[in-house]
C-alpha cells in the first residue's frame, strides 16, 4: 500500500531489523526522525522503508554508516551520488589489495615457521622452540 504507515516494531520486522537499530539510525541521521501519533509511538511511511533499504543494501557492499551518511546527504542536497560511491570503492579496494598482501606475508611467515618446527623440536630447555627460535624474514 503506497501510503501505508508502519510503526517502529513492524518497521523492523519487515526488514529484519531491531528496533533499537532504527532508533540509532535516526539518532545519527541516517534516517530522518520519525513523526509520533498522539500516544508518542513512532510512524513510518514507505519513504522511510525504502531508505532503510538503501542503508542495509550499503552496509552488505562494505560502506560504513559515516559513508553512507555521506551519500544520503549528497543525494539530499540534490547531488548525483554516484561518482561519490566510485571513489570510496576505488578506496576500499586499494584497502582490501592491501590486507590481502599482508596476509600473504603473513602466511609466507607461518609457512616458513612451520617448515622450521621439525628442526626446532625437542629442546627441552625453552617453552616453545619453534617460537623462540624465530627469525622473522
Amino acid at each position: 500500500m503506497p501510503g501505508k504507515k508502519l510503526r517502529i516494531g513492524d518497521l523492523a520486522a519487515e526488514l529484519g531489523l531491531n528496533p533499537k537499530t532504527i532508533r540509532y539510525y535516526e539518532q545519527i541521521g541516517l534516517l530522518p526522525a520519525a513523526p509520533r501519533t498522539e500516544s508518542g509511538y513512532r510512524v513510518y511511511g514507505p519513504g522511510d522503508v525504502e531508505r532503510l533499504r538503501f542503508v542495509l543494501k550499503a552496509k552488505a557492499v562494505g560502506l560504513s554508516l559515516k559513508e553512507i551518511k555521506e551519500i544520503l546527504l549528497l543525494q539530499q542536497s540534490g547531488q548525483q551520488p554516484c561518482e561519490h560511491v566510485l571513489a570510496l570503492l576505488d578506496r576500499k579496494i586499494t584497502a582490501v589489495e592491501q590486507q590481502l598482501l599482508a596476509l600473504t606475508s603473513i602466511r609466507q611467515e607461518l609457512v616458513a615457521l612451520r617448515d622450521q618446527a621439525a628442526q626446532t623440536m625437542g629442546n627441552e630447555t625453552c617453552i616453545c622452540g619453534l617460537i623462540e627460535h624465530y627469525e622473522r624474514h
